[in-house]
């Protein structure tokens, strides 16, 4: 059986590239029950993370093209969306994570949660309860960067696996401003480091929400699943438990010459981590 990905984003496009490999989807916007997505980033995701490249002969294919997706729509055309929607998908892939084989959580958006602390903490609670099923997850370190404490939530979870962006030069926030430094850097609040590990993030090439097209985004939000496809695509392989690819996620990192509490480990070695044995 196919090792599943949740994607928990603005939904998904039936684009070319996923052939027949969206399994399944859940609407928590508009209730609609067949697959869709207003706004493209949660397309642009999932191709990242598991695109066949049929589309552009295989010139823009994700990194798990065997992996199959189960996207959970929680934001809305505009990128925005309700904590109490995100948690409510958490908890739905929780009920159905056996069902779809799902091994792999991407999660590519984050809050400050300022003033929020209680629904803050109820959202860290529902993360982290992924993470003790045996789920794998993986979250943005977002672009609020590049001061300290600027990792957003759920980023900022203890338990699951952050990702920054080390070449995070060229993010348009909504008003199409250029913003340099974006990536989201540590420590938390609770003095956790985060990000775990940096992967590229700007400029990054996937499905678009258009028939047999592509776009280019830029963000934490394109660096988080790289990190989802090379651990599918590891998964695919092997059976892993989620500390065990955390663990072999830090042996394949190497620092770079970037701030400290923006890089964690270090820069992942993507091709060391999905081949070595």
């Amino acid at each position: 059986m196919r090792v599943g990905v949740a994607v928990i984003d603005t939904g998904i496009y039936r684009h070319i590239d996923f052939d027949n490999r969206i399994i399944g989807f859940k609407d928590f916007v508009n209730e609609r029950s067949s697959p869709y997505d207003d706004s493209g980033h949660g397309t642009h995701v999932s191709g990242i993370i598991c695109g066949s490249g049929r589309a552009s002969k295989g010139k823009y294919k994700g990194l798990a093209p065997e992996a199959a997706i189960v996207s959970v729509k929680v934001l809305d055309m505009a990128g925005n969306g309700r904590i109490a929607n995100v948690i409510d998908g958490t908890r739905w892939i929780l009920k159905m994570k056996d069902y779809y084989n799902i091994k792999v959580v991407n999660i590519s958006f984050g809050t400050t949660m300022e003033n929020q602390e209680d629904e803050a903490a109820e959202l860290v609670e529902a993360i982290d309860n992924l993470w003790n099923a045996g789920i794998v997850v993986v979250a943005a370190a977002g672009n609020s960067g590049p001061g300290k404490y600027s990792v957003t939530a759920p980023g900022i979870c203890k338990s699951i696996i952050t990702v920054g962006a080390y070449d995070d030069q060229s993010f348009k926030d909504g008003k199409e401003h250029r913003k340099k430094y974006f990536s989201g850097r540590g420590p938390t609040r609770e003095c956790i480091m985060k990000p775990e590990v940096v992967v590229a993030g700007s400029n990054i090439v996937a499905c678009s929400n258009r028939k047999n097209s592509y776009s280019m985004k830029s963000g934490t939000s394109m660096a988080a699943p790289i990190v989802s496809g090379a651990i599918a695509r590891l998964l695919n392989q092997k059976k892993m438990t989620p500390k065990e690819i955390k663990i072999r996620l830090r042996s394949c990192c190497s620092k770079i010459e970037i701030p400290a509490n923006q890089q964690g480990w270090g820069m992942l070695d993507v091709i060391r981590f999905i081949s070595e044995k």
